[in-house]
């Protein structure tokens, strides 16, 4: 923390009122899902960004990143989408949203570094907006970061920002996980349970299964979600939804899967529809096997989850695939890509005696392929957005 400090007194010749950090996410299972108004069971990172902040009286936002090493000057007035863009787009959005509620915020300087890495399906995005959102929240006295309720309001926000303002089609899992999680818990995120408000219904899943360890292995193969794959596989979903009558695919129950899918003439939207109704399946039989301490249940979902995003959703990678297999084949209980596909990083439940086996098996894998080495860490679940 003092680093963070020490930049944002170099850059504007003051201290900061605080820093605030905000982590990325996996997600255990439940891909897909959320714009779906599915279920999703993710957890907070260790991983975190962080944000030094001090109010303006001025309305000017300065904004700098020691990742970039760039910083964006503007006046909070004149943040529209497209102004900023890029690395700066995502804080700016959050503040977009808030001046745009009406919520009494004012200018800001401010500073961020991050160790969630970059375009590894880890939810980096999420995090910056996360933390600058709790950060002003405090800041400003909006009250917004004491309790659940506020907090939710909070992802609907942040969920503006990366949707309206940056341009990117995604659901609410992201947000939901950053800023409401509990250490040592996964979350249940219920997208057909939403309030007035929209905002999705969120219970905490103890999840700290003894002698097991989650890895993720960050396979550095960027996502960007494939030039708008994730919007066609999104379009697909609402496709089959109306051509089978309901207003999400949600509403198909599992036994009467085959049933709905001979109604569909559409090859990808048969795909799409048999992933998403046996994805949500698995997450809540997933919750089953948690509460229960079944982590070999567990890791025979992860397995179906990789599989049905792999072959019906499509949405995997080469380097995704070898990820998993090899930590199955090194003795992982289950694996599974996690995040939006075409990249980024995949998990795997391994004995934790096992760990620098598979660790090193999967890097074997990638080695023999002549690709670039992944990264692999062990991670836990870890807790929501706040001041530090």
């Amino acid at each position: 923390m003092d680093s963070i400090i020490e930049a944002f007194e170099k850059r504007y010749g003051y201290s900061p009122a605080g820093v605030w950090s905000a982590p990325g996410r996996v997600n255990l299972i439940g891909e897909h899902t959320d714009y779906n108004r599915g279920l999703c069971l993710p957890i907070a990172l260790p991983q975190r960004a962080r944000v030094a902040v001090a109010p303006r009286d001025d309305g000017q936002v300065r904004l700098a990143s020691l990742e970039m090493h760039e910083t964006a000057d503007m006046a909070l007035d004149d943040i529209a989408p497209g102004h900023p863009a890029g690395w700066a787009a995502y804080q700016a959005g959050v503040l977009w949203a808030m001046h745009r509620a009406g919520l009494p915020i004012g200018g800001v300087d401010a500073v961020m570094v991050s160790d969630v890495p970059v375009g590894s399906g880890l939810s980096s995005s999420a995090a910056v907006e996360g933390c600058l959102a709790v950060a002003v929240s405090d800041l400003y006295g909006l009250d917004l970061t004491g309790d659940d309720a506020g907090r939710a309001k909070l992802v609907v926000l942040c969920q503006q920002a990366e949707n309206e303002f940056v341009g990117a089609p995604t659901g609410g899992l992201d947000q939901t996980a950053c800023l409401r999680s509990q250490a040592d818990h996964a979350l249940l995120i219920d997208f057909d349970d939403i309030d007035s408000a929209g905002l999705a219904s969120a219970r905490p899943i103890p999840f700290d299964p003894a002698g097991l360890t989650l890895l993720v292995i960050n396979t550095r193969v960027s996502h960007a979600h494939a030039s708008g794959e994730y919007g066609a596989r999104r379009r697909a979903c609402e496709a089959a939804a109306a051509a089978l009558g309901v207003n999400s695919l949600r509403e198909i129950d599992p036994a009467g899967l085959d049933q709905a899918l001979a109604q569909l003439d559409d090859e990808e939207q048969r795909r799409a529809t048999r992933h998403i109704v046996t994805e949500t399946a698995r997450v809540s039989d997933a919750v089953t096997a948690a509460e229960a301490g079944d982590w070999l249940q567990f890791g025979v979902l992860m397995d179906g989850s990789h599989a049905s995003l792999r072959d019906d959703y499509r949405v995997s990678c080469p380097e995704l695939d070898v990820a998993c297999q090899s930590a199955r084949d090194a003795g992982a209980i289950g694996a599974r890509m996690t995040g939006g596909g075409f990249g980024g990083s995949a998990i795997a439940l391994v004995d934790t005696n096992l760990v620098p086996h598979v660790s090193d098996a999967v890097a074997g894998a990638f080695s023999a392929k002549g690709w670039k080495s992944p990264q692999v860490f062990a991670v836990e679940a870890g807790s929501a957005a706040n001041r530090d």
